[in-house]
C-alpha cells in the first residue's frame, strides 16, 4: 500500500506539473502584460482598500487569510531542501516562480471573486464555485469540493500540528499532548467563531510572525553584511551554471527552485481563492492584485529571510540525488529547520532552537486555520445539493481531532496522502483556470479602463460580458442602490 501511494505522489507531482504551473505563470505574465509589474503600485494600494462588512472581509483580512494558508512550514523546511538538493541557484528559481505565479494567483483570485455568492449570510467562493458556474461542469465541481475536504480537513493539519509539537519538545521539552491540547484548545476557540474570528485572528497573527521572522533574518544578514555581495553572487552563478562547484547542477537547481517555489507560494493551485472570494471588494480585479502581492510576501520576503539566514552563515549542506556531496557545513543531518536553527545559533548561542520552535508555531497553526476555512467552505458548496447541517460540526470535531492526534504521533504516510490532495487540487484549478482565461481577462481589462478613465472601478459583469456572476448581477447591484438610498435619506 505504501508503495501505491508514493508511486501515486510520484506520477501527481512529476516534472509535469513543473511544467504545467511555470508554463501557466508564463502564460498568464504574458497575456496580462506583466501585471506584477505594471500594478505593483495598485496592490499596496489596493490591499489596504475596503472594510469588512455581514457577509464579508476586508481586502487585507482576506490577504492575511490567504497568507495563513501561504506562509508555511514550507518557507523554513522547503527552502532548506530545495538548497539541498539543487544548490543556492535554486532560490533564484524560487524567485522566478512567484514572479510568473503572481499571473496564475491574479487569475484564480479574480474568478474567485467573479463567481463567489452569498450563502448563509455569507460569502462564499473558490475553485468549486467558479468551475460549476464558469465551466458548467457540476460533477468537475463536486470533484475538487470533496477532494479539498479530505486533504485540508482530513489529511493536512495533523502534520503541521506535527512540527509544532516536535518543535517544542525539542526547544522546551514540553511532552507533545501537552502541545497537542494547547493547539486544540486554541484552534476550537478561533474555528467555532466562524469566518470573520479566523480574518481577525488572521490579520494580527500573519504580519506579526511574519514581519518578525523577516526582522531576525536582517539582523543576521546585518552582522555578516560583508558576506552579502558573495552570496548574491553565488545565487545568481549557481542559478545558470555559472559557478564551478555548482555548474553540474544546473537542472536540479531550476527543477527544486521550481518545486519548492510552487508549493510555498500556491500560486495556482486553488488554496488562496477561498479566502480571496471573501472579501468584501467593489471589482474583482482589485482583490485578485491583493492575492498576487500575496505571492511576493511569501517567497521574495518570508522565503528569501530563510535562504539569506542559511546562505549568509554557511549552515547548509548541498548533496544532490545521486551524488556526492558539493558542500557538506554541517555533517549527517536532514535537510529542514535545522538549518535555519543552526544559522541563528552561529550568530546567537542558545537562541535558534526557540525562535524557530516559536516561528513554527506561528507558522503552521496559522495555517491548520487556513485549512479549516478551505475545508469549510467546500463542504458548503456541497451542503448546497445534500443539505447536512451537521457536517460543518463534525468538520470541526474531525479537524480538532486530527491535530491532537497529529501532535503525539509521528506524521507517517500523512504527508504523502496530503500532498496527493493537494497536487489533486492544483491539476483540477489550473486546468480550470485556463478554461476560464477569457472571462479572466475581460476582468483585467475592464479595471484597467476603469482605471484609465479615473473611475474607481465598480464591476458589472453584464457590461463585460460574464455570464452567472449571481452575486454581481443582483445582490451587489441592489446593496449599492440601498447604500445611495441611505446616503440621500441623511
Amino acid at each position: 500500500m505504501e508503495a501505491i501511494i508514493t508511486w501515486i505522489n510520484d506520477l501527481i507531482w512529476s516534472p509535469a506539473m513543473i511544467y504545467l504551473c511555470l508554463g501557466t505563470g508564463l502564460f498568464y505574465s504574458l497575456a496580462t502584460r506583466f501585471l506584477q509589474l505594471r500594478h505593483f503600485k495598485a496592490m499596496i494600494k489596493h490591499m489596504f482598500e475596503g472594510k469588512s462588512s455581514e457577509a464579508g472581509v476586508s481586502s487585507f483580512q482576506a490577504l492575511s487569510m490567504a497568507l495563513s494558508g501561504r506562509v508555511g512550514t514550507g518557507n523554513i523546511a522547503g527552502v532548506a531542501t530545495a538548497i539541498a538538493a539543487g544548490g543556492p541557484g535554486a532560490v533564484f528559481w524560487m524567485w522566478m516562480m512567484a514572479f510568473l505565479g503572481a499571473g496564475s494567483a491574479f487569475v484564480e483570485a479574480a474568478l474567485g471573486q467573479v463567481y463567489k455568492t452569498k450563502q448563509d449570510g455569507q460569502f462564499r467562493g473558490g475553485p468549486a464555485y467558479y468551475i460549476e458556474k464558469g465551466l458548467k461542469l457540476k460533477w468537475y465541481a463536486v470533484l475538487f469540493a470533496v477532494v479539498t475536504v479530505i486533504a485540508t480537513g482530513v489529511l493536512l493539519p495533523g502534520v503541521q500540528a506535527n512540527s509544532i509539537a516536535a518543535g517544542i519538545e525539542n526547544a522546551f521539552n514540553i511532552h507533545p499532548a501537552i502541545t497537542g491540547i494547547f493547539l486544540v484548545v486554541l484552534l476550537a476557540a478561533i474555528i467555532f467563531g466562524g469566518v470573520k474570528r479566523i480574518a481577525n485572528v488572521a490579520q494580527v497573527v500573519v504580519p506579526f510572525m511574519a514581519l518578525g521572522y523577516i526582522l531576525v533574518a536582517l539582523i543576521i544578514v546585518i552582522m555578516n553584511i560583508n558576506q552579502l555581495p558573495g552570496v548574491l553572487k553565488l545565487i545568481f552563478q549557481s542559478a545558470f551554471g555559472v559557478d564551478a562547484a555548482f555548474g553540474g547542477i544546473l537542472g536540479a537547481a531550476i527543477s527544486w527552485g521550481v518545486k519548492r517555489g510552487i508549493y510555498s507560494n500556491e500560486a495556482g493551485q486553488g488554496t488562496a481563492p477561498h479566502a480571496a472570494s471573501a472579501a468584501e471588494v467593489s471589482h474583482p480585479a482589485k482583490q485578485g492584485l491583493v492575492q498576487a502581492f500575496s505571492v511576493y510576501v511569501d517567497t521574495w520576503f518570508v522565503c528569501s529571510a530563510t535562504a539569506f539566514m542559511i546562505l549568509i552563515t554557511g549552515m547548509y549542506n548541498v548533496t544532490p540525488e545521486g551524488a556526492a556531496p558539493i558542500v557538506n557545513n554541517l555533517g549527517n543531518v536532514e535537510p529542514g529547520p535545522i538549518y535555519t536553527q543552526q544559522a541563528i545559533e552561529s550568530v546567537f548561542p542558545g537562541f535558534g532552537a526557540p525562535f524557530v520552535a516559536i516561528a513554527l508555531l506561528f507558522f503552521a497553526f496559522t495555517t491548520i486555520m487556513a485549512y479549516y476555512y478551505m475545508a469549510e467552505t467546500n463542504l458548503a458548496y456541497l451542503n448546497r445539493y445534500v443539505k447536512r447541517p451537521w457536517t460543518e460540526y463534525a468538520l470541526k470535531i474531525v479537524i480538532l481531532g486530527v491535530t491532537f492526534y497529529g501532535s503525539v504521533k509521528t506524521a507517517g504516510l500523512a504527508w504523502t496522502l496530503g500532498d496527493i490532495g493537494v497536487g489533486s487540487m492544483a491539476w483540477l484549478n489550473i486546468i480550470a483556470i485556463l478554461l476560464l482565461t477569457k472571462p479572466a481577462l475581460a476582468v483585467l481589462k475592464d479595471y484597467e479602463r476603469q482605471m484609465k478613465e479615473g473611475k474607481d472601478p465598480v464591476f458589472d459583469p453584464v457590461k463585460v460580458g460574464i455570464a452567472d456572476a449571481d452575486f454581481w448581477e443582483k445582490e451587489y447591484k441592489y446593496q449599492g442602490e440601498s447604500d445611495m438610498s441611505r446616503r440621500k435619506t441623511s
